[in-house]
């Protein structure tokens, strides 16, 4: 089984040690490296090239914003997955605007976590529930310019299929739940993408929690 190469980033050693005790029941996932801030973490991930960036937010001397988006400019085919105890919108949309595939709050259970690592890793987006749920009445309020009635251009299977995408199911979820094959489901993705004119998963998301299709 190949493993899930992940690095840790955060300042605070004793959160680094958690995560190492963790992960070591994990036989799926293995750490690679550790960084305590930004800069740090740009120079292992060049060192250790990981699958999975565990970023945090705040950090000295770089952020988790900065340095997410510097590892996604250098290596766009690592994920960055945010893991802070900062819950509110102005780290969030932040994160995901460097580049972030998901986040996930510090108070998260050990299998939402694993869970979150295990989407990411698939090329989708975990935004966990709470966040999601908790931002979507202000993201709305901050996006009332939207894109029209754009959604009427999606059939009813693609609707379906943007729901479960603003829900955080992963393409194998939504195939599974849908009767569908994952290519199929992708190219339902593809030509949401396309009728929407958005260009990541992270747009996608993010335009699904604004119409409020969750």
């Amino acid at each position: 089984m190949t493993k899930i190469k992940l690095l840790l980033v955060d300042d605070h050693e004793i959160v680094r040690a958690g995560l190492r005790m963790l992960f070591m029941a994990e036989p799926g996932v293995e750490i690679v490296g550790e960084a305590s801030n930004g800069a740090e973490a740009l120079a292992a991930v060049a060192r250790c090239r990981p699958d999975i960036v565990l970023m945090d937010a705040a950090m000295p001397d770089m952020n988790g914003m900065e340095a997410t988006r510097r590892i996604k400019e250098a290596f766009p085919d690592v994920a960055v997955l945010a893991l802070t105890m900062h819950e509110d919108e102005r780290y969030f949309f932040a994160m995901l605007d460097a580049g972030a595939s998901g986040y996930v709050p510090k108070r998260a259970a050990p299998d939402e976590l694993m869970s979150a690592i295990q989407t990411v890793s698939q090329g989708d987006v975990f935004i966990h529930p709470s966040l999601a749920r908790l931002l979507v009445n202000d993201f709305l309020q901050r996006s009332a310019a939207g894109r029209g009635d754009s959604l009427d251009e999606l059939t009813a299977r693609e609707r379906e299929v943007l729901v479960l995408i603003a829900d955080g199911f992963s393409n194998k979820e939504i195939a599974e739940r849908l009767v569908l094959s994952v290519k199929t489901v992708d190219r339902h993705r593809e030509n949401i993408m396309r009728k929407l004119n958005l260009h990541t998963r992270v747009e996608l998301t993010r335009y699904a929690m604004e119409k409020g299709v969750a």
